[in-house]
């Protein structure tokens, strides 16, 4: 397998990160350790007063008339986590989706995939390509804005939009060095600087560097992750703010096998859920990979009341994979084969621009904020060299060690690219101090083509939104949106083989209250509709015997509830629950069976609550606990068997205090607290298990 990068060395600099940590705190040569002071340093809070996401980058969530979740550094903190998945558990409606997260996390977010090249962002613009962990400890805080982001984000999903701000430097400097271990033996190290320096302090850097050994828990896994980030802003002049960004991060570990539902007669069954540490796969099944993001932003003050911002920016990931899936011969006996394919060289590149002018203006009684802008997105894809898939005997209940296999990777993969451009106009009217209106219009301008086909579509898509503010802490509110997403290219299995389907138009109606009416916690409640035409079968007349067409549809109804904030100075909180009534209502004549069924991997109800208590007779000590339902979910659409629901737990503490002066942070969390057994994923004919119990011991020094 071809290296990608060099291979760190992480528990040597664990190790060295832990040494100069004590270091710095010990006394001169006198051999006395220095004083111990034990203070409560200022905590960060659980909640969030701006978004930084799609047309509303800046605004308080009260004025975004869609749902939305923040997961803030504080949050992220007290769960001592550093997976996307991790992050987003607190929201609702948060599954995954075919894989496990031994690679990185395939998230669905009420039951809508969460398309991985299209659906996450960085710092609201750049979409990074999510086939690859992010890392966290670069990132300030995770937003969610759900539902159709088409207006600004062109041709995406309508699960939501994902998005990552990253850490900046800030008027106070950061030297910070942390280190944590788990039980299976996992170990990293992280180093964070921030300083502002120049004129003024006019320009800031916030340096990261991660470095860490990979374990998991589960059998046959190893491996290591390592991330080097720098975050760059200088303010020119008054009218002028440059922001930079670039990241690049690995991850060089062994892929976890996936599990094919077995059928019996035809019939989808759910086998028994295996022990959670079990992997049918080897440990030379790797999944190798590394991902580079640059960013660049402009912003022109053009006047008191408008501004011009110009955004540029390139992802791209490559990939070499040992893949595995294991499929059943016996259920009985567990005896089945497990099918290995042999990729180098995936590539995935996405390119964005973006040009975008706000402004204030007054029509008579009537203020508009408006936005207008352009952008284009290209991305390209090629598909990597293979080599032949190999197939060997497993047994699911009793797994053996599969023998290192060679194969000669030759077979010249194939290139397709996608051009998603748009010209978007936003206007935000505010007719009182009780009643906005918001209008938008997005026309996209979309090409898709691989090296045998290629398709073109134009189409304009509307928004629109009512607000109303009884109070100031208080917003009601009702939208309307369309969006566009990419529908694919038809597999060699159907008579249309190669064609690329037009894009399908989604519907969102939404009907919401937003308060901060209760000690500042911000809560929210959402009632919404989703209309999403789905790919189905119908009759080809001719060999093979059906076409894959746009013509099905899906509807999504639900309530979303969520509350996030201080509800005292000594209890934060985040908690969310979803309850949906997802239903598809309309398919091809080949899917009759599908029709008023559930769609795969759609749990009709997700439930989180995490909380954080800090003593108030032990100052900086705090404990931590969570709890998170995914209810159960069918293993495809034809709702033949169900995955089980499951809940899981964690608990944590936190001790902040002060050494000689330093701020220091020593913390505990266990994750899936009764080490449960259950799958995390299901989806595409694909079952994975969720991971078992961990425990994580961590240390921050602050220099």
């Amino acid at each position: 397998m071809r290296k990608l990068t060099p291979t760190l060395r992480p528990l040597a600099l664990a190790a060295a990160t832990l040494c100069l940590s004590v270091q710095a705190q010990t006394a001169p040569a006198g051999g006395t350790l220095s004083e111990v002071t034990v203070a409560a340093d200022a905590v960060g809070s659980f909640t969030s007063s701006n978004v930084q996401v799609g047309a509303f980058r800046d605004q308080d969530p009260l004025d975004v008339p869609l749902t939305n979740n923040v997961l803030t550094r504080e949050v992220l903190d007290a769960q001592g986590t550093n997976t996307l998945h991790g992050a987003l558990r607190n929201t609702a409606g948060v599954t995954h989706a075919q894989i496990g997260n031994s690679t990185y996390d395939n998230i669905a977010i009420r039951g809508i995939l969460v398309e991985n090249r299209g659906n996450y962002r960085l710092n609201g613009s750049l979409p990074i390509i999510n086939l690859i962990d992010t890392p966290l400890e670069n990132k300030e805080r995770v937003e969610v804005l759900k539902g159709a982001s088409s207006l600004y984000y062109g041709l995406v999903p309508p699960s939501g939009v994902v998005n990552f701000v990253t850490k900046r430097a800030g008027s106070t400097p950061v030297t910070s060095l942390a280190t944590s271990v788990n039980n299976h033996g996992g170990v990293d190290a992280h180093v964070d600087i921030g300083r502002r320096f120049g004129e003024d302090d006019s320009m800031g850097l916030r340096l990261n560097a991660v470095a860490g050994k990979q374990e998991a828990g589960i059998r046959n896994y190893d491996g290591d992750r390592q991330l080097v980030s720098a975050a760059y802003d200088w303010k020119v002049n008054r009218r002028f703010t440059l922001k930079a960004d670039v990241e690049h991060y690995r991850k060089d570990v062994s892929e976890q096998a996936a599990i094919t539902v077995p059928t019996v007669g035809g019939v989808a069954v759910v086998p028994p859920v295996p022990d959670n540490k079990t992997n049918l796969a080897g440990s030379w099944q790797r999944y190798n990979a590394e991902a580079t993001n640059y960013l660049l932003r402009g912003d022109v003050v053009l006047s008191d009341d408008w501004s011009l911002v110009l955004e540029t920016g390139r992802a791209e990931t490559v990939r070499d994979r040992r893949y595995s899936s294991f499929a059943f011969s016996n259920l009985a006996t567990g005896d089945g084969n497990l099918t290995i394919l042999f990729n180098n060289g995936n590539r995935f590149v996405n390119n964005n621009q973006r040009v975008e002018v706000t402004g204030r203006l007054r029509t008579g009684a009537v203020e508009h904020e408006l936005t207008a802008g352009y952008t284009q997105n290209e991305r390209w894809a090629y598909s990597g060299t293979t080599g032949s898939s190999a197939t060997v005997a497993q047994n699911y209940y009793q797994p053996v060690d599969i023998a290192p296999i060679d194969r000669v990777i030759a077979t010249t993969g194939s290139i397709s690219s996608i051009n998603d451009k748009g010209v978007y106009v936003f206007d935000r009217m505010v007719l009182s101090p009780r009643w906005q209106v918001m209008a938008g219009l997005r026309a996209s301008d979309y090409t898709s083509a691989t090296t045998t086909t290629r398709y073109t579509a134009s189409k304009v898509s509307p928004n629109a939104s009512v607000m109303f503010k009884p109070r100031a802490d208080t917003t009601l509110y009702a939208s309307y949106l369309e969006g566009l997403e990419e529908t694919g290219v038809v597999s060699n299995v159907y008579f249309n083989a190669g064609e690329i389907l037009p894009p399908a138009v989604n519907k969102q109606y939404e009907l919401g209250l937003k308060t901060r009416a209760w000690n500042k916690v911000l809560a929210q409640a959402a009632l919404f509709q989703i209309e999403r035409p789905q790919t189905t079968e119908v009759s080809s007349g001719g060999t093979p015997a059906t076409s894959r067409i746009v013509g099905g549809l899906t509807r999504y109804r639900g309530l979303e509830l969520s509350a996030s904030g201080e509800i005292s100075p000594r209890f934060a909180m985040v908690g969310s629950a979803l309850l949906m009534d997802p239903e598809i209502v309309q398919v091809g004549t080949s899917n009759a069976a599908e029709l008023g069924k559930t769609p795969e991997n759609t749990p009709r109800q997700t439930l989180s609550l995490f909380g954080e208590y800090r003593l108030q007779d032990v100052s900086g000590l705090s404990f931590n606990a969570g709890a998170y339902h995914v209810g159960e979910r069918p293993v495809n659409n034809r709702n033949q068997a169900y995955v089980p629901s499951y809940t899981t737990y964690s608990l944590g503490a936190r001790y902040r205090t002060r050494w000689d002066g330093h701020k220091v942070t020593l913390q505990a969390n266990i994750d899936n607290l009764t080490d449960k057994d259950y799958w995390l994923a299901a989806g595409g004919t694909l079952l994975s298990t969720g991971a078992p119990r961990t425990l994580r011991v961590a240390a921050k020094f602050d220099l």
